[in-house]
């Protein structure tokens, strides 16, 4: 629904607030008073709320103008021009999940000659070229790209500003996007999914699965809201920030007859055995190589770079291999012998896990009670 609203009513509705009046409104954003009074009764229709109560001294904002303003004077600064609109923001949007002008025809409904004119203004606009032609395809400029993570960000926001309405009004609907690595989806989130939709049996969870560096720029985009998983040092830059939940400490794992199990094996010994390890960069990539590194042992052979722990399942089974995983990432295969704990890792040998999110992010209070059934979950994990 955050592309039926006009962004000049919107702006409107946050100059109101900020300032107490519709006369102080229009001289800020050059509004005329009629203009601004109209826009309102149709938001206020849109939203199925009132925003204001019109009073002599001025103009009363709402429960719900005062939840909608900050997201709106959010999105507002991603947007980053007055005169964007929010047709351009979907013509673009559009454009660039879909990836050529006849896709985001089917995907919006509106005519390729009309997303053509949308994203001309728009660079008109911003003053900026945006879209340029490839070969027999198109790609966005360098600005083209910063303004659709701009965009992203701002729809987030107001998509959470109507989640915040609907919960005003009694509707316990909204969604939250997290970006799951490969470590919380064994126990972790699936223990907070259950909870939490036990509470909230109509709000939508959306799940991408992915490595870090597969997830980390959705985040940023906004089409994430959250990570969970391994913490990274450093971390990964100031638009992000990292909150941690629990420790896990990593084990060898093998198949059940493994010449190495039911032993009490060497390091020298692990070495001389091939791995498949997680790929590099990740840091239980970093934690294998220290343990041997710390014993200065030379690295075993790493045929396999894998980061599936389903493929690493059937490999460990069909094979000598070992590799060093969390215990709760093979927990059904532990259980039922298919494959056995060979050794653990060196003390001190730990992972941080936790959260990740924008710098700022500000979650709906439905989004909030999630995380809170993430701790909760978390609290059980050490």
């Amino acid at each position: 629904m955050w592309d039926e609203l006009n962004l000049r009513h919107l702006r409107a509705v946050a100059a109101i607030v900020r300032l107490g009046s519709i006369s102080a409104a229009t001289r800020a954003v050059s509004i005329s008073q009629p203009a601004i009074t109209q826009g309102l009764s149709k938001l206020e229709g849109q939203l199925g709320i009132a925003l204001f109560n019109r009073q002599p001294e001025g103009m009363q904002p709402s429960e719900a103008a005062m939840l909608l303003a900050p997201r709106i004077e959010r999105a507002l600064h991603h947007v980053g021009s007055p005169r964007v609109t929010t047709a351009q923001m979907r013509a673009l949007l559009a454009l660039a999940e879909a990836g050529s002008y006849v896709s985001a025809s089917v995907a919006t409904g509106l005519s390729q000659p009309t997303l053509h004119r949308a994203l001309a203004d728009l660079s008109i606009a911003l003053r900026r070229k945006l879209v340029e032609r490839r070969g027999k395809g198109i790609g966005f400029t360098d600005s083209g790209q910063s303004t659709i993570r701009a965009f992203r960000l701002a729809r987030a926001e107001l998509a959470a500003g109507l989640a915040e309405i609907d919960l005003l009004k009694g509707r316990e609907v909204g969604r939250i996007a997290i970006g799951a690595m490969p470590l919380p989806r064994a126990r972790l989130l699936p223990a907070a999914l259950v909870a939490f939709h036990a509470l909230y049996p109509d709000f939508r969870v959306v799940i991408a699965e992915g490595s870090f560096a597969e997830l980390i720029e959705p985040l940023r985009d906004g089409d994430l809201d959250l990570m969970l998983g391994a913490l990274r040092l450093p971390p990964p830059g100031d638009d992000v920030q990292q909150l941690p939940l629990f420790l896990d400490r990593p084990v060898i794992i093998g198949r059940k007859d493994h010449p190495l199990a039911n032993r009490q094996p060497s390091l020298a010994e692990l070495a001389s055995f091939p791995w498949i390890v997680s790929p590099q960069g990740t840091p239980l990539h970093g934690q294998w190589r220290a343990m041997f590194d710390a014993a200065r042992i030379p690295l075993p052979k790493v045929p396999i770079e894998c980061g599936s722990v389903l493929a690493i399942r059937q490999m460990l089974i069909a094979s000598d291999f070992l590799t060093m995983l969390s215990a709760d990432q093979v927990a059904l295969e532990l259980s039922v012998n298919w494959l056995v704990r060979i050794a653990d890792a060196p003390a001190g040998l730990t992972r941080n896990i936790g959260m990740t999110t924008r710098t700022g992010w500000r979650p709906t209070p439905l989004q909030a009670a999630f995380l809170d059934q993430v701790r909760i979950a978390s609290s059980k994990m050490e």
